[in-house]
């Protein structure tokens, strides 16, 4: 199949650190990053999300010997989107902290992004409302439609986060460790709950996680990071604790 993601030497300097990433994937796969605390596996979703710059190509000659003309490419179904504002990439992102809006209900933030987005592809407060209470739903949330984000407990919080990012059916989809602050059972119901939704959208996704089974069970493929570099890639039968 063709590739459907496909970034090319998207780098970036901390000074310390310098990250270095690249990767292929078919649409409706999920890209798994392993590696220590440190080895630059967030900086690789907010580099692809457009929440960071980044380094130049004029900077990557000066700081590696091994520099490629070819530098900080991100195209999604052919199309590049590196130089595109975080709003118009078609890429949606799931952050640790489920950072809701305090002061709106939970269909109101599943429904933000659907009346965010560009007047041709806005829909009414009605339908996005109904939209957002479907959504809810499959996550196993139908009755918390009308309550606040403050009296809803983690997993619920991080479920609603969730849903707010699918509702918008974005190309692809970066989970930071989603499930970081979730007990054992919640997080093996959300991967579950994932990749059925990842199945019925058929959107491509990478999600960075510490937790070896959960990167196992939920990617098709895995890449393994060290201080900054990509170490190993491969299919996620042939990963082992070992690797990192």
């Amino acid at each position: 199949m063709q590739d459907y993601l496909k970034i090319i030497n998207l780098c970036k300097d901390w000074g310390e650190l310098f990250v270095r990433f690249s990767c292929t994937l078919e649409k409706g796969k999920l890209l798994g990053i392993v590696g220590h605390s440190g080895s630059g596996k967030s900086t690789v979703l907010r580099l692809i999300a457009g929440l960071l710059k980044p380094t130049a190509p004029c900077q990557q000659k000066k700081l590696q010997n091994n520099y490629n003309r070819v530098t900080n490419s991100i195209m999604v179904n052919g199309k590049d989107i590196s130089h595109l504002p975080p709003s118009k990439r078609g890429v949606g992102m799931v952050f640790q902290d489920h950072a809701l809006f305090s002061h709106m209900r939970v269909d109101d933030n599943v429904a933000y992004g659907l009346r965010s987005c560009k007047a041709e592809d806005r829909v009414s407060k009605k339908e996005s409302r109904f939209m957002a209470c479907e959504l809810l739903e499959k996550f196993g949330l139908s009755g918390f439609a009308r309550r606040y984000p403050d009296s809803l407990s983690g997993g619920e919080a991080q479920r609603v986060s969730l849903a707010r990012t699918l509702i918008v059916k974005p190309d692809v989809v970066l989970f930071d460790e989603p499930f970081s602050s979730l007990d054992a059972p919640l997080r093996k119901k959300l991967a579950v709950d994932i990749r059925r939704l990842q199945t019925e959208q058929n959107f491509t996704g990478i999600m960075v996680t510490h937790d070896i089974a959960e990167a196992k069970q939920m990617s098709d493929v895995i890449t393994v990071m060290q201080k900054g570099s990509q170490v190993w890639t491969g299919v996620s039968d042939q990963f082992s604790e070992t690797m990192i």
